[in-house]
């Protein structure tokens, strides 16, 4: 690891550049609630944040752009979900039972 000048603020940029994509992700959930709770349901936003900002951080020192990709997301989210079901919380399925024209059918 080098130590030198243009390395740190190299890192420091990458940094500022993560921090500004993690505010205007915030911001637009702010703006688009909706959007937030399809996607994390009801999983904590912090702990969402904190694993997008670690994810971002992580494809900074690879080199690669900032910002995550749709797959990067859902791992985030697949990983917070999992996390919530090994800590013993359990997950509720709405509408297991469907009614159509034909008649009710199970969606198991």
């Amino acid at each position: 690891m080098c130590f030198c000048y243009l390395c740190k603020k190299n890192t420091m940029m990458k940094n500022i550049d993560v921090e500004i994509y993690l505010n205007e992700l915030k911001s637009f959930f702010e703006k688009n609630p909706n959007d937030l709770n399809i996607l994390i349901g009801d999983s904590l936003k912090s702990r969402f944040f904190e694993k997008v900002k670690e994810r971002c951080l992580i494809n900074a020192e690879n080199g690669g752009e900032i910002s995550l990709t749709q797959k990067q997301i859902i791992d985030i989210v697949v990983e917070i979900k999992e996390e919530e079901v090994s800590q013993g919380k359990k997950l509720i399925l709405y509408k297991v039972f469907e009614k159509n024209k034909v008649g009710v059918f199970c969606l198991n």
